[in-house]
């Protein structure tokens, strides 16, 4: 059964350093694996500096670059929180559109819309591993909502995520697991 769209909550136990108290979009569920973003991992750099535009781009402006995630760093994705280019992108889930296209990337640095975000890397599952990791509870599951995505602070957002579950990281230390 597929557990996309939904967001996953890294529980506080999670040692990996790439997934300690992360939000991510999961995106695609399927037999063959898993396919999400991390989307409370801002960078200082902004993402017109990550991409070589042919021709340049006149202003060096626009959004921060984000991590997506630890797998493939160099590929990049752009996030909408609304259609942009219904040709160019993938409803995700509700509100949410996923793109790869350099035109509509060269738009969103451009225009900046309020509810974008340009991601490098992803995270990724292999057959069976999402769900091996669901049973042994390193995640927990929230509705998808592009307004905690796009209007939460990153540093607040693992939190105000959990809040929504009625619950704290408090409440889940080692052996209060929560299913």
């Amino acid at each position: 059964m597929s557990l996309a769209p939904a967001l996953l909550l890294s529980m506080p136990q999670m040692l990996d350093e790439n997934f300690e108290k992360t939000v991510v979009l999961l995106c695609d569920h399927t037999a063959d694996g898993a396919f999400g973003l991390v989307l409370n991992r801002p960078t200082t750099m902004a993402a017109a500096e990550a991409v070589v535009f042919d021709p340049p781009l006149a202003e060096n402006h626009g959004p921060l670059l984000w991590t997506g995630g630890p797998v493939e760093p160099q590929r990049g994705w752009i996030l909408l929180g609304e259609s942009l280019d219904e040709d160019a992108e993938t409803e995700v889930a509700p509100g949410l559109y996923l793109s790869t296209s350099i035109e509509l990337l060269r738009r969103v640095i451009q225009a900046t819309p309020d509810r974008a975000r340009v991601l490098t890397g992803y995270a990724g599952w292999g057959p069976g591993q999402l769900d091996e990791e669901m049973a042994a509870s390193a995640w927990l599951t929230v509705d998808v909502d592009p307004a905690l995505i796009f209007e939460t602070p990153a540093d607040e957002m693992w939190n105000q995520a959990l809040r929504r579950l009625g619950t704290g990281p408090e409440s889940l230390q080692l052996g209060h697991g929560v299913h």
